[in-house]
């Protein structure tokens, strides 16, 4: 019996999934899989990562459902080449269905199986999920692409008609999923990997978060935001069912899914970002990239209170309060006057909800050197920004205990010191 195969990637879930539609509406039965794969694995520092529990917790989930109806997940260690070398030795497979994935690595590695597995003569086709627009869907009107966010945010809203926020009906198709034995879900000790502690928060917020949110998102100390940054990553809630709540309540949390896209689309237009600036004359700054400086910086002890919070929360927990990473970030730029790119390494391999696109686009920003970035004689004043948005001190007490205690470090430099020596240093970079 010939088969099509859907591949999961970072749309983990059954419900309101393209691909998944397609492949269970082509008239063949549909094999669900997933691939660990070993060359972003490889990579990973960490054997205790947060992220691959969240992958696995997530798999699991969908395998509990796949089990009722008398399906199961396939999943596979190892190499995608690998993986579908074994594949099509196991099913007769008749094509393969995957969404669009648009980092450099899964444009080359979709290409690359895009060609194995046309020699065989199997279709490879993927979909639009995990934004509401791509590629070139929002362009300015001389077809050239977007660099600053208002416009673009605006033409986004323009553009925007029932249709994209359509669901897609899977649940309907359910009987189409192909009928065999379980493959339990390898558990991540068999790949060598370890079970870690986490407190995920759930995908579906309540309602009075999102209306509120403009309210409350700049406030570290509350449970003021929706924390859906790991659900859109990993793909286990809609982009679209989630854009029509933003719409109905709440236009702010609305512009922050767009700010998503934005960086999305910037990625795929200007593949360039993830090594160099988007504003070429800021590669020419003179780092200082003092290494003891960032290792404090890493571990929370840069004598800021604020500062060394977030960086604490990041380390113990996976997240990082959206305020408190911009605060952080314009700290290890401007402060201390070291590279956005060892800042944006170090948020990646830490980072629960780590994307590329909006940590790149997150860290230039910062830095000065992005695309709609603030301009670099803007430094953020840590102490200031703490009085603003935890004047209470909550946030700061929950993770630095010992700010009131003689025994917190001092500051490892001095704010108006700093900022001067910032805006000489990239005055001297950027002069015409």
């Amino acid at each position: 019996m010939k088969v099509v195969i859907c591949w999961f990637r970072r749309d983990l879930r059954l419900h309101d999934h393209a691909a998944l539609y397609h492949a269970l509406r082509s008239g063949f039965p549909v094999v669900p899989v997933f691939i660990f794969d070993t060359d972003i694995l490889d990579d990973l520092e960490d054997r205790a990562d947060r992220r691959l529990q969240f992958i696995h917790d997530a798999l699991a989930g969908m395998q509990v459902k796949l089990l009722t109806m008398g399906s199961t997940m396939h999943v596979f260690y190892g190499t995608p080449a690998a993986a579908f070398r074994h594949f099509t030795e196991v099913y007769e497979v008749a094509r393969v269905y995957a969404n669009h994935d648009y980092e450099p690595y899964a444009r080359q590695r979709d290409e690359s199986m895009a060609a194995q597995l046309g020699r065989q003569g199997i279709g490879f086709t993927t979909y639009k999920d995990q934004v509401i627009f791509e590629k070139g869907e929002v362009l300015k009107d001389n077809g050239a692409p977007y660099t600053v966010f208002t416009p673009y945010s605006r033409k986004w809203k323009a553009a925007l008609e029932p249709f994209f926020l359509k669901s897609y009906p899977t649940e309907q198709y359910f009987k189409h999923f192909h009928l065999q034995d379980e493959r339990p879900v390898p558990a991540l000790p068999d790949i060598g990997f370890e079970t870690t502690r986490h407190d995920f928060p759930p995908p579906d917020p309540e309602d009075a978060l999102i209306k509120h949110y403009d309210k409350t998102r700049d406030y570290p100390a509350l449970h003021g935001t929706s924390r859906l940054s790991v659900h859109l990553r990993f793909g286990t809630v809609s982009i679209r069912e989630l854009a029509r709540r933003a719409m109905q309540l709440n236009e702010t949390f609305l512009n922050e899914l767009i700010w998503r896209e934005f960086y999305q689309m910037i990625l795929w237009h200007f593949p360039d970002v993830v090594h160099t600036s988007f504003r070429k004359e800021y590669d020419k700054i003179q780092w200082r990239n003092n290494e003891r400086e960032f290792f404090a910086w890493c571990e929370g002890q840069t004598g800021y209170p604020i500062v060394d919070a977030g960086m604490r929360e990041l380390n113990e927990t996976g997240f990082m309060h959206n305020r408190v990473r911009m605060v952080v970030a314009s700290f290890l730029t401007k402060h201390l006057l070291i590279d956005w790119r060892w800042g944006e390494a170090y948020f990646a391999k830490k980072l629960l909800d780590y994307d590329l696109a909006a940590n790149n686009g997150g860290w230039q920003w910062a830095a000065g050197s992005g695309c709609d970035a603030a301009p670099y004689f803007r430094v953020f004043n840590p102490t200031l920004q703490a009085q603003k948005f935890d004047k209470e001190g909550k946030y700061i007490r929950r993770w630095v205990p010992e700010i009131d205690g003689l025994q917190y470090v001092q500051p490892i430099v001095n704010h108006e010191m700093a900022r001067k020596r910032a805006l000489e240093v990239y005055g001297k970079a950027l002069k015409p």
